[in-house]
């Protein structure tokens, strides 16, 4: 009698990838209902909120600024020697300000909360995980979505915001002074041009993309720091995997965001 041989496989990378997606994507649709509840019955962790908050602020604010100050130099810089060949220096404002609130901003404020904020995100519940006490949690009938990743996803769209600004004053302050100090451009012809170009528009886009990115953040740092398993290792690999999906993700996420805002809302004068 010939017995029977078994034929399974390990589950595909394209399957496991579809699986994590979906862990990742409930456990952000049930923070978002749990954080909802909380607020609706005045229940919410405001106290965890805010110290998450100031958290993510101290490792983001000053990178944020020294992140901003090349943006804008190297739009004005760039632009401003192509212009130059044009004879149109006086549009060295407008390109300055839409790259660095349409681009410059969003994307540097998603890069810096995917580098630090979804490091440490991971980094702490991670070892919460490998020392037991997301299951303790658990025992105690405590949900942890709705202790641990509810706070941290309130103060990561409390921050993402506020950072996104902090850095589009800093680039455009920084774009201006290289453009009226090395580019020979008057302050009234650079700021005529910057409010000609630049809509309102411009500015709520530049805000929406940096909530979207720091939700995005926030949920896989989440995810991956919370099924963390194997010890220091398996932290450390979860770290680094929230790391590099959330800078990932960002970049082709802005990409078709890009393309979506310049179909309808294509540049024009303010």
């Amino acid at each position: 009698m010939v017995s029977a041989v078994s034929t399974s496989h390990p589950p595909s990378a394209i399957s496991s990838s579809v699986g994590t997606f979906g862990r990742t994507m409930r456990m952000g649709a049930e923070a978002l209902s749990f954080g909802l509840e909380d607020a609706v019955r005045l229940r919410f962790q405001w106290r965890e909120t805010l110290s998450q908050a100031w958290f993510f602020i101290t490792v983001t604010a000053i990178p944020g600024v020294l992140m901003a100050v090349p943006f804008g130099v190297i739009v004005s810089v760039q632009v401003g020697n192509l212009v130059h060949e044009l004879g149109a220096n006086s549009l060295i404002g407008a390109a300055g300000g839409l790259g660095v609130i349409k681009q410059g901003a969003p994307m540097a404020t998603g890069l810096l909360l995917g580098g630090a904020g979804a490091a440490a995100i991971a980094a702490d519940l991670g070892a919460r995980t490998i020392r037991d006490e997301v299951d303790a949690m658990r025992v105690m009938g405590i949900n942890p979505t709705q202790r641990l990743v509810v706070p941290r996803i309130a103060a990561m769209l409390v921050v993402a915001p506020l950072l996104n600004i902090l850095i589009i004053a800093v680039g455009v302050v920084a774009g201006y002074i290289v453009a009226i100090g090395a580019l020979d451009v008057t302050s009234g012809s650079y700021w005529e041009s910057f409010g000609a170009f630049t809509t309102s528009i411009d500015v709520w886009v530049s805000l929406a993309k940096s909530l979207l990115f720091g939700f995005l953040v926030v949920i896989v740092a989440c995810q991956r720091g919370m099924e963390a398993k194997g010890g220091p290792r398996g932290v450390a690999d979860g770290v680094n995997a929230a790391v590099i999906l959330s800078v990932v993700s960002i970049v082709v996420i802005n990409t078709a965001i890009t393309q979506v805002v310049t179909m309808f809302f294509p540049v024009r004068l303010a």
